[in-house]
């Protein structure tokens, strides 16, 4: 009787109604299936066509930098190329001062760059891994600082040079991105120092390590994701940095690679190839400096996002 009725159920099953319910169980799989892979897709050919739009006025610059003048007055600036060669490159770098001004611009953003981290990791360390009185209030001040706008600063900033005798010197300029530069960073090195587990620190203070070689041996290496995510930001902006170079230097000989761009300009007006040309060269530098640090820019993200 078992037998039987095992059997019935399974016929049972098999009949019209079961067959209708493996039916209304399955069919909806197919279009949930391919409405994902739609949505796929679409994300994918959207963001292909993104990419391109962004990429086609770099696309743009670098083929205008390798052509001739006579091309490009000949069949104009979105013409189809009609020549190829470097000359361009050699008037930006020599007739126009790309080489002077590259080299001014080196001068004053690495040691920036090192100035600025090496005071914000270690104030952000002395902030974040001690109990000390009003760090909260240091923070919020040097928060404070970088939400004013620079516009603001540009008279006072250009005055106090001049007082101080350093008007017009690359060194005056480093002082200006370092006292700006500092406060953001502080408060960004504040945020990822104080994630480590103190444990860490406690493990060091038994071994004997003194407060240095903490900050040194200990937390450094532990906030390098931060560190070079911000050093690629760093050199990216103070690199670019127009504003402070026209406030407080005046010569050419001494201006950086972006006022260098404005009298590369001025110079060669009309001749669309070499301007072209001195702006690869000036976006060069910080485009393998961003190369170099992607993985540890990306990580560093990362690591924020999950904080």
């Amino acid at each position: 009787m078992t037998a039987t009725h095992a059997t019935t159920d399974l016929k049972d099953a098999e009949g019209p109604a079961g067959r209708a319910g493996l039916t209304k169980v399955e069919a909806p799989r197919r279009p949930a299936l391919s409405g994902r892979a739609l949505r796929t897709a679409g994300f994918h050919l959207s963001a292909g066509l993104l990419s391109a739009l962004w990429l086609l006025p770099i696309a743009l610059v670098l083929v205008t930098s390798t052509r001739t003048f006579d091309d490009i007055a000949a069949h104009g600036v979105g013409s189809w190329p009609h020549s190829f060669t470097f000359d361009s490159f050699r008037q930006a770098w020599v007739d126009g001062g790309q080489q002077r001004a590259l080299i001014n611009s080196m001068l004053v953003t690495i040691p920036t760059v090192l100035l600025s981290l090496g005071l914000a990791s270690m104030a952000a360390f002395a902030l974040s891994r001690y109990d000390l009185r009003f760090r909260r209030v240091l923070l919020l001040l040097m928060l404070g600082g970088n939400l004013l706008p620079p516009q603001i600063l540009l008279i006072p900033v250009s005055k106090l040079s001049e007082l101080l005798g350093i008007y017009d010197q690359l060194y005056a300029l480093i002082g200006v991105q370092v006292g700006f530069g500092v406060g953001f960073y502080v408060f960004v090195l504040h945020g990822f120092m104080r994630a480590i587990p103190g444990e860490i620190q406690q493990a060091a203070v038994i071994d004997g390590a003194n407060p240095w070689q903490i900050y040194w041996r200990v937390i450094l290496p532990l906030a390098r994701p931060a560190l070079a995510a911000l050093t690629a930001l760093s050199f990216t902006w103070i690199f670019n940095d127009l504003l402070w170079a026209i406030t407080v230097l005046r010569t050419d000989t001494q201006m950086p690679i972006t006022a260098s761009l404005i009298g590369l300009q001025g110079q060669y007006v009309s001749m669309w190839n070499v301007i072209a040309a001195g702006s690869v060269i000036a976006a060069a530098p910080t485009v393998a400096v961003f190369l170099r640090f992607q993985r540890h820019f990306v990580a560093g993200l990362n690591l924020g996002a999950v904080k």
